[in-house]
């Protein structure tokens, strides 16, 4: 069962960052940063109340539940934390936050910016160093992208950390844009419906996969690192960026917003508004045992 946040009250801007978590010891005081910071934090709570991220203890259980969320030193990431660490604080998010960067050997990586600025803002933390950028370069050519066997190979080092260190839940950095841009992929290169999933279980049954900002724009993450001056590590490091079909579609969602402003959360609101029945997958509804004389499905004529 989802853990019972009804007494959190809905925060306002008035007294909903006083005192502030030392993460925003630096922010900025003026109205456009705390409308924005509003935003993400109202959202982030809304995913996870919607999708029911903080399971309740189990009987005779005392510790809380541990999240190890991870850090790739982007955008998202440090946004990610700013926000857990912002709920947590006001009581809204109860439970143990462990931040976790995995250094994976990338020529030019800065391992020292993150432990520093953990350090600094007094977040608990576990640096992981493992090189898997060599078995990458190594296996797959150079004329090809490594992000998909480096994301298994990082993906399968967290589930590692988060055993040893008690933890419940892998929590992602991922937005409502990373899910569109899947979706995306998926409908047009993959055959198929499916997006990223706020929630979900890994192949071991052992541990959640969470996606708190998964409500929120990429546009407005941006605004808000860039008004928190985060230390940001580039993400093409590895040198295998340029061409992605990730990349083309992000540009096709980029001119289909610049021509219909707010297109972008039309689609994110259709991925929560699904009917099986006016899709074409028998697996997922009953075509067969539709008859006469039951209730029908609603006709929408398109």
């Amino acid at each position: 069962m989802p853990a019972d946040l009804s007494h959190v009250e809905d925060l306002d801007e008035n007294q909903a960052f006083s005192p502030v978590h030392p993460v925003f010891a630096d922010a900025p005081e003026g109205v456009t940063f705390r409308k924005l910071r509003k935003r993400l934090v109202r959202q982030t709570l809304e995913a996870v109340r919607a999708y029911g991220m903080v399971s309740a203890a189990k009987t005779g259980e005392a510790k809380r539940p541990r999240w190890l969320v991870c850090l790739s030193g982007g955008k998202d990431s440090y946004t990610l934390l700013s926000v857990l660490l912002d709920l947590q604080w006001q009581g809204a998010l109860p439970v143990d936050l462990l931040a976790c960067n995995l250094d994976q050997g990338q020529p030019g990586f800065p391992k020292h910016i993150l432990p520093d600025y953990l350090a600094r803002i007094g977040v608990p933390h576990r640096i992981v160093t493992q090189d898997t950028y060599s078995v990458v370069t190594e296996k797959v050519p150079a004329s090809n992208t490594y992000c998909s066997l480096c994301s298994r190979m990082r993906r399968g080092i967290l589930y590692r950390v988060a055993r040893e260190e008690g933890c419940q839940a892998v929590v992602l950095g991922h937005h409502r844009d990373d899910s569109l841009e899947t979706f995306m992929l998926n409908f047009l290169h993959g055959g198929r419906l499916a997006a990223m999933p706020p929630k979900l279980v890994n192949d071991a049954g052992d541990l959640f996969v969470l996606r708190p900002l998964i409500g929120c724009a990429e546009d407005d993450i941006r605004r808000f690192a860039a008004h928190m001056q985060f230390p940001i590590i580039p993400c093409n490091l590895c040198g295998s960026q340029d061409g992605l079909q990730r990349m083309q579609i992000k540009s096709l969602l980029n001119e289909w917003e610049q021509r219909n402003p707010g297109k972008r959360q039309v689609m994110a609101r259709a991925l929560s508004h699904v009917r099986p029945s006016h899709l074409v997958d028998a697996e997922l509804f009953d075509f067969a045992g539709l008859e006469l004389g039951a209730p029908g499905t609603k006709d929408d004529g398109v």
